[in-house]
This record gives C-alpha cells, structure tokens and sequence, in this order.
C-alpha cells in the first residue's frame, strides 16, 4: 500500500513538475517576444517622436539617409517592391504548396510519404545565403536567356526563390491540416458511396479549410520576414518596380545593407529600427491572423 501511494504521488508531483516547465517554456515565449518589441521601440523611438514624418515614411519614394543635401526617409519604394515579391512568391507558393499537401496527405502511399517529407526537410534546411547564390548563379541567367532581359536580378527572380523557400512551411501545415481532419468524416463518406477523390476534395478540404489558411498566411509571414536571399536577387534598387523584370529593393534588404554603415545611435540607425518595427508589426499581424484561422473561428 505504501509503495502504492508513492508511486501515485511521484507519478502527480512529475506531472506537475512538467507542467510547470510546459507552462515556463510558454510564458518565456511571450517574454522573448516583447522583449524584442521593446528592444526595437526603443532604438527607434528618438526617430519616432522627432524625425518622423507619416507622409514622407509611408508615400515617399526618396530613401536618402546619407545625402549631404537634404535627407529622406521614404519608404514608400521599399514598402512596394516587399508587396511585390511576396505577393508574387505566395501567388507560385501558395498553389503549388496545398496541391503538394493535398498529394502527400490523401494519395501518397506510407513508404513514399516519408520520402516526400525528408526532402521537404531537406529543403526547409537550406540556408538563405544559399539560396541568394541559387538565385544569382541558376536563376539569374536562365531569365536572361529564356526572356531576354539585361539582368536577371529583379523581382521575379527574389519571388521564384522565395517561392520555393516558403513551400516547406506550406506543405507542412497543409499536410498536418488535412491530416487531423477526423478519420470518422472519411469513412462516412465513404460508407456513403464516395470516390477517393470526392472524399478527398468534398469533404476533407472543406474540413481543413481553416488549417490551410493558416498554412497560407504562415508562408506570408515567411516572405515577409526574408533577408538574405531577397537582398542578393531582386538587384537591390530603390524604385517603384513597374514590371515583374524591374529590380526593387525590400524592407529586410534595406535593414541588412545598411544597418552595419550606420553609427550606432543615429538618425540613419533609428529610421532602420523604425522600419524593423513596421515589419515586427506587420509579421505580428499576419501570425495573429494565421493563428485566428488555426484555433477554427471558434468565436464566429
């Protein structure tokens, strides 16, 4: 009986032991998270309350933190060419990510499904920096040959490669998604005479819809948040692009060149941590929204 009731409360005190972890691991989390915002508030706040200007921010082209002349901080021109290569990137993702989800969770058998899943892996694995020489080395001559443009560093080439960085995260969700959806809904409709196929499109998609969302906009928020390889594809040029063979620059590119140039402190470092937030907030939003379809719209 003794040894009974020890091994009962060793069992509750270990679980609860655990829980407390679970629990700490949560909420440092949370920490983190505002830590960061904070961090970045407060470099950029001096920049925020004296310097900053809505309308040149937000609907200039000019991005001139070092001019002798006159200094401009738009971002209009950044913020375009970040709209551009990711909506472009997630318009070639975002299809191609669920169809392989929908493919790998419903048609696949086991034996080739785990294959799938170590090169998607094996892709989610590869360094940005990897993929910018992708970009410059493959990609970059292959638009030069097959359109016949000058260079192929432009905002196709930074959307192609993010593309195909973000479908890791994509068919994943997407795959877990569908995966979760109840065995009970595919051997109802089965019972009732559906095709694998009508099983598949009328009846589980439709029951995932909420966790393919998710999938979707996650991959936003891993284009959003790009650095390296966009800065290395996309020709690096402060304009507004007007076609998909046009160079750009976007928000993360612009942080990356020139925060190490800036003396810490000043005006130029500030506007940076300035657009560092934008991206905190934007990505927050997007994740937010992402985690609002993930939890099914419990509330709607």
């Amino acid at each position: 009986m003794r040894n009974k009731l020890s091994t009962y409360f060793h069992r509750i005190f270990s679980e609860r032991r655990l829980e407390l972890l679970i629990e700490a691991c949560g909420v440092s989390c949370i920490i983190f998270i505002l830590a960061i915002f904070v961090f970045i508030l407060k470099e950029a706040y001096p920049f925020l309350v004296s310097k900053f200007s809505f309308s040149e921010f937000f609907f200039s082209t000019e991005w001139h933190p070092a001019s002798v002349v006159k200094i401009r901080y738009g971002t209009l021109a950044l913020l375009t060419g970040t709209l551009f290569v990711t909506g472009l990137s997630m318009l070639m993702a975002v299809p191609l990510g669920l169809a392989c989800a929908f493919y790998i969770s419903e048609f696949c058998s086991p034996k080739m499904r785990e294959f799938y899943k170590i090169v998607i892996e094996f892709l989610a694995a590869i360094p940005s920096v990897v993929w910018g020489f992708v970009a410059i080395m493959i990609v970059n001559p292959l638009l030069i040959k097959i359109f016949n443009i000058p260079v192929g560093l432009n905002i196709l080439n930074a959307s192609i490669i993010l593309a195909l960085m973000s479908l890791p995260l994509i068919i994943s969700i997407g795959e877990d998604a569908l995966r979760a959806v109840p065995e009970t809904y595919r051997e109802a409709a089965e019972a009732m005479g559906a095709t694998r196929w009508e099983v598949a499109t009328k009846v589980l998609v439709p029951a995932a819809k909420n966790g393919l969302m998710a999938a979707a906009l996650l991959g936003v928020g891993r284009a959003l948040g790009e650095t390296m390889a966009v800065l290395m594809a996309t020709g690096h040029a402060i304009q507004i692009p007007h076609s998909l063979f046009d160079p750009g620059r976007t928000l993360t590119a612009t942080i990356a060149a020139e925060l190490g140039e800036s003396p810490k402190g000043g005006e130029h470092y500030q506007a940076l941590f300035a657009i560092g937030l934008l991206l905190f907030l934007v990505s927050f939003t997007v994740n937010l929204t992402a985690d609002y379809f993930i939890r099914g719209k419990k509330n709607v």
